[in-house]
């Protein structure tokens, strides 16, 4: 029955997965301590299934610091093997070890000096013997019903490249802010902005000084747009004052005359805060923590800025 077929195929590439634990984590170690030393760029290649596969180990590694590109090993044969220097490293996939064009890819790589690491189901294979390192897949049959396509090895493929950048990735101390650096754009990239890059900062802060009347805080918050206004002196927050304080207030005193109250009256004293180089992530679980939609930004105790949550939709942080 095909739901059984299905069953089977996801336990049998979990299995394979698990089967990894144990075993994989010293080469794979020795595999990244290549890649660390390795003077240029890491070339991953591979054909057909093998190639997808390799594609994405390249982009992964790309993506979390480690300077890498795929080859086809059929286009390298023709050519492209030309954008490979004596300071490169390769990681040469395929399932048998066995494939024509990885077969005839390896001599002109070891000519160039270039260490390969290999992923391979066939440690004993040509491929294999050729490695520095070889790091086993240890799968030698697929999992769906005919045995022959492509699925729990390159399921282990990829798990396996996975480690890899993830080994990499422990040993340079690679962080948020230098995923940032790598992805700029998307959700993710948007995320990792430091405040700096979204706030309201010199002229653009709507302050007022301690002495300000009701009055005069909500000129100041009209003129500033961002239903807040900032309580300051000698650039020291103070207070801020919001639209809903605003509210509260008039709810709270219907019938008094406020607008030549003082501001401080009816202010949020010790306001939370953010540091300009907090990252926007951090920005947005203070807001929905304590229910707010703006930050005073504070750095070595002077007000530089203020980010508001409209800043983070423009920006489409949110």
């Amino acid at each position: 029955m095909p739901d059984k077929a299905i069953t089977d195929l996801l336990l049998a590439e979990s299995d394979a997965i698990r089967a990894l634990v144990g075993r994989i984590e010293a080469p794979l170690l020795k595999a990244a301590d290549i890649c660390l030393s390795c003077r240029g760029r890491i070339i991953v290649t591979g054909m057909g299934k093998s190639g997808l596969i390799g594609r994405k180990i390249a982009a992964t590694l790309a993506s979390t610091g480690t300077a890498s590109f795929f080859i086809h090993a059929a286009e390298a044969l023709h050519g492209d093997l030309g954008t490979v220097t004596e300071d490169d490293c390769a990681i040469v996939i395929s399932k048998s070890g066995n494939t024509a064009e990885v077969k005839e890819l390896i001599p002109p790589l070891k000519r160039l000096g270039v260490k390969i690491i290999a992923i391979t189901g066939e440690p004993e294979s040509p491929l294999g013997e050729e490695a520095e390192i070889i790091l086993d897949i240890g799968v030698s049959e697929e999992a769906e019903p005919i045995g022959v396509v492509p699925t729990t090895s390159t399921v282990a493929m990829l798990a396996v490249g996975d480690a890899l950048a993830t080994a990499l990735m422990v040993k340079r101390g690679f962080t948020k802010h230098d995923f940032a650096a790598f992805h700029p754009a998307g959700n993710l990239g948007h995320l990792l902005k430091r405040v700096s890059e979204v706030m309201h900062s010199g002229d653009t802060i709507p302050v007022i000084s301690p002495g300000a009347t009701v009055l005069e805080g909500i000129v100041a918050m009209s003129e500033g747009r961002l239903g807040h206004v900032i309580i300051a002196e000698n650039e020291h927050c103070l207070a801020i004052f919001a639209d809903g304080d605003l509210r509260r207030t008039l709810q709270a005193h219907p019938h008094e005359n406020l607008v030549s109250m003082p501001l401080m009256e009816f202010a949020t004293c010790e306001p939370k805060t953010i540091a300009p180089d907090a990252i926007v992530e951090e920005a947005i679980r203070i807001m929905e923590t304590h229910k707010i939609t703006a930050l005073p930004v504070i750095e070595e105790g002077r007000l530089v800025g203020i980010v508001h949550l409209h800043d983070l939709l423009e920006s489409k942080v949110v």
